[in-house]
């Protein structure tokens, strides 16, 4: 009997071959004073080119945080000394918030991630970006969806919370005009104390440093619960406080160092310690005041450079310096880098607005979008009209 051969027509199968799905990253070489960080890592860009994308990067953006020209080429990105064809790229990567000559050179639905700076940003400022009609994502508000966490803010805030610490042993010493005092004691000598004003991520890295050199370490904060917290975390009995002025002052007297690591989500941080105190603690003793960022939480506090670290206000070192983790850019760098990177694979599917929509995390970044402001606060703050991103993403599609 003869069988009959029947052709099955195979379903059409649609093209997504990386060069259709490719992304186009720009690296700028940053140009905002003290600020040695760079978004993408040689390494990043090795898995990125990888995947099929393709990465631009500025001559000379890395290399503060002693990145080369050359390591980045062997990466397998294209190095140009042309800021106007880094700024072509479809998605931009930066650790600082665009300048002004930098948003004239952006075009309709690009994609900028960068941080947003609130106690330097202005009306004028989003206006400019609206009229470029570009997607801008504020590092600070990206939020990962698993664990509710903002990571690069969690990273940043880790680097800061060591570096506080290291520092302050640093001005501790005699040849830096500090009392001469080892921050971790010996045998028959008392170490120093520590008053760290604070208990989110800052302090309690702050303080799992300070315990690791061996110093006395007393925690205030006005929340119960992220002291409680923050006791779990480090993972063992801590003396902590609420803030009571009167026993913060008795503390703050006879300390060696206090660290001011208060954050506020949107306002500028408290002030904590009067002028007043300041002038009762002992000579030679440090202040690290890591909120300078958002204008101190000591009235003594002057923002000051990573050139030019410290003053001495009635007779207290301070050392307060806005954006701490550049101070250890490669550090902070690759942190940065490897978030970045990985929210850059999960978009090389389709693109980053698919990413936007599928993530909430993602969206909640999101602050200008095509034109729009997304971000309610923001509006608020400036007196901007602000529109739902869910709503915009709704009419695009």
């Amino acid at each position: 009997m003869e069988t009959l051969s029947v052709s099955r027509t195979q379903p059409e199968m649609l093209d997504v071959s990386p060069r259709q799905q490719r992304l186009f990253i720009g690296i700028p070489k940053e140009t905002t004073l003290q600020e040695n960080r760079v978004a993408l890592v040689p390494h990043s860009v090795v898995s990125l080119v990888a995947h099929g994308h393709r990465v631009i990067v500025e001559a000379g953006a890395g290399e503060k945080a002693k990145f080369s020209d050359h390591d980045y080429s062997e990466a397998g990105a294209q190095i140009t000394s042309s800021t106007e064809e880094v700024f072509k790229a479809d998605i931009l990567l930066k650790v600082a918030p665009p300048t002004l000559p930098e948003i004239e050179m952006m075009r309709p639905n690009q994609v900028v991630i960068s941080p947003i700076h609130l106690p330097l940003l202005d009306a004028e400022y989003i206006t400019r970006l609206q009229k470029r009609r570009v997607i801008a994502l504020a590092m600070e508000y990206i939020r990962d969806d698993e664990t509710g966490v903002f990571p690069i803010v969690n990273a940043m805030s880790e680097i800061s919370g060591i570096s506080a610490i290291l520092i302050a042993a640093e001005l501790l010493a005699t040849a830096r005009g500090g009392q001469g005092v080892l921050l971790g004691g010996i045998a028959g000598v008392p170490p120093a104390k520590v008053i760290i004003l604070g208990a989110g991520v800052v302090a309690e890295f702050a303080t799992r440093t300070a315990l690791g050199l061996g110093a006395e370490v007393r925690i205030f904060d006005d929340n119960v619960y992220e002291l409680m917290n923050l006791q779990r975390q480090v993972g063992r009995q801590l003396h902590t406080s609420v803030i009571n002025p009167v026993h913060l002052k008795e503390q703050l007297l006879t300390a060696d160092v206090a660290i001011g690591a208060v954050h506020s989500a949107h306002a500028n941080t408290p002030m904590l310690v009067s002028s007043d105190i300041v002038q009762q603690m002992k000579p030679g003793s440090v202040i690290v005041d890591v909120s300078i960022d958002q204008g101190g939480c000591f009235e003594t506090s002057q923002a000051c450079t990573h050139d030019k670290p410290t003053f001495e206000k009635h007779g207290v070192i301070h050392y307060c310096v806005p954006n701490m983790p550049s101070r250890v850019a490669r550090t902070a760098s690759n942190a940065i880098s490897n978030i970045l990177t990985s929210l850059l694979l999960k978009a090389e599917a389709g693109g980053v607005i698919p990413l936007i929509i599928a993530h909430s995390g993602l969206r909640n970044g999101v602050y200008t979008y095509k034109g729009s402001l997304t971000n309610a606060y923001l509006g608020e703050r400036f007196q901007l009209r602000s529109t739902s991103l869910d709503l915009l993403i709704t009419s695009d599609f």
